[in-house]
């Protein structure tokens, strides 16, 4: 701990966003960094707490205080070795992440200006890359053994890249053209700018790891037939020994997320207009990347009214994207109550994670936000949307104006059959939609439990 004052001496700094009428112009990451100087002064708040709630609430566990205090001494390689001995991706976590740690640090207890965790590590992992200490590790001793990870999301490529480490050869199946799961095509990318995503890729396909795209293996949406998914991959990688049933790879892990959307089923939903939100944002995604759309494939707010149904982050993103693509208005209802206002949740007191309003550099941005409002039919004039009928609570129904509304209101959590021994689920696919910092916690973890077995 460099400066043991300095939580006292020393605000809490953000780097803040991009102006409003800038950012909403264009896809750029709306985030902005702080200079070397300021960073520093930033790490050196950290308190180095003899308990650690920080540690405690990151699903990696982070070390937060070993790295902040390095990077406060401008040791910045000893800080990335430290980052990056749990963290497989800081460049993702230090982008997108909530920061548990941060809500969980002492200093939010006390004056509810915690360390700046999360913008830290990105700064060091950004640095990292600046200055070379990172290089694809090309000694690693292969034990023969291979593994198949069926998915290239967060959780995916986290339980890749350490069976990798660990000497497994490792194959990534993706039905989609590129890796990253929803980091890819969920997240826009004005929070992730899909250049960071492909740098890892390359470091990881580097230091051997194997990517398949647009694989053709039948991913099953809800556990149903999932042996066709297994069958398939052992015809296409059949053993060696040519054994019936039997395939090349030693195990498998299942990473394919949240395929699922939970659906809006009222009257009216299969008018033109009413999508799943994920349609657009990752429709909008692959448009930046350079694929083309038909007029009648594209999906566009364009100069419309647009109603946003579902107040999580993904909801966020919809508005977000809806002002880039130059909407005429947005409105985003929820069906739950207005969260509390204010840094503390007296339900999930410090150091839980506070259920409090959260208000995101996209809401910054205009929107109209409304709880407590259930939705109960689409309504249309020549097959087109219009408008959607809602109801408050203890009120009458009434009209919200809509040519395009998102359906943003989570996803299902998948089921599974029981596998084989040497089959393992990970990620949201085991879980159910949650954290970018979880599913990578999950595929960590999953990756050891592989580890076990086959040694």
């Amino acid at each position: 701990m460099g400066n043991p004052k300095a939580f006292l001496e020393i605000h809490r700094q953000e780097a803040g966003y991009r102006p409003i009428n800038d950012r909403i112009h264009d896809f750029g990451e709306v985030e902005q960094t702080l200079s070397t100087r300021e960073r520093k002064l930033q790490a050196s708040r950290c308190m180095d707490c003899g308990v650690p709630f920080c540690h405690w609430a990151c699903p990696l566990g982070n070390k937060a205080p070993e790295w902040n205090d390095a990077l406060y001494k401008g040791d910045w390689e000893l800080a990335y070795k430290l980052l990056s001995s749990t963290n497989p991706f800081p460049e993702f976590t230090g982008r997108i992440c909530p920061a548990l740690c941060e809500k969980a640090c002492v200093l939010n207890r006390f004056n509810h200006e915690p360390t700046t965790n999360r913008e830290d590590e990105c700064a060091i992992i950004e640095m990292a890359f600046q200055e070379g200490f990172i290089q694809p590790k090309t000694d690693i001793k292969r034990n023969g053994k291979k593994v198949a990870v069926i998915g290239a999301g967060p959780a995916g490529l986290a339980a890749a890249n350490d069976l990798n480490q660990r000497g497994y050869t490792v194959t990534v199946f993706e039905k989609n053209e590129a890796a990253g799961g929803l980091l890819r095509y969920g997240i826009p990318n004005f929070k992730l700018n899909k250049a960071v995503i492909d740098r890892r890729i390359k470091l990881l396909e580097q230091e051997g790891i194997e990517f398949k795209y647009s694989n053709p293996l039948p991913i099953p949406p809800r556990g149903e037939g999932v042996d066709a998914l297994l069958k398939a991959l052992n015809e296409q990688y059949p053993s060696p020994s040519g054994e019936a049933g039997k395939g090349v790879f030693d195990a498998v892990v299942i990473a394919t997320g949240t395929p699922t959307a939970r659906d809006l089923k009222v009257p009216g939903r299969e008018l033109k207009g009413v999508h799943f939100a994920l349609e657009i944002l990752s429709q909008q995604n692959r448009v930046l990347a350079g694929m083309e759309f038909s007029k009648d494939e594209r999906i566009t707010a364009k100069g419309k009214d647009v109603l946003v149904i579902g107040g999580g982050d993904t909801g966020s993103d919809c508005i977000g994207t809806a002002h880039r693509q130059g909407c005429k208005s947005v409105t985003q209802i929820e069906i739950m109550p207005k969260p509390a206002e204010g840094p503390e949740d007296p339900q999930n007191p410090w150091p839980n994670w506070p259920r409090t309003l959260k208000t995101t550099s996209s809401h910054e941005e205009g929107c109209i936000r409304r709880w407590n409002i259930n939705t109960l039919e689409f309504l249309g004039e020549n097959g087109k949307l219009t408008g959607v009928r809602v109801q408050e609570t203890g009120c009458e129904p009434e009209i919200i104006k809509a040519e395009l509304c998102l359906l943003a209101m989570g996803f299902l959590k998948p089921e599974h059959p029981e596998y084989p021994k040497n089959v393992f689920v990970c990620g949201d696919s085991a879980s159910g939609a949650s954290l970018v910092v979880r599913a990578m916690a999950s595929g960590k973890e999953t990756a050891k439990k592989v580890d076990d077995f086959l040694r």
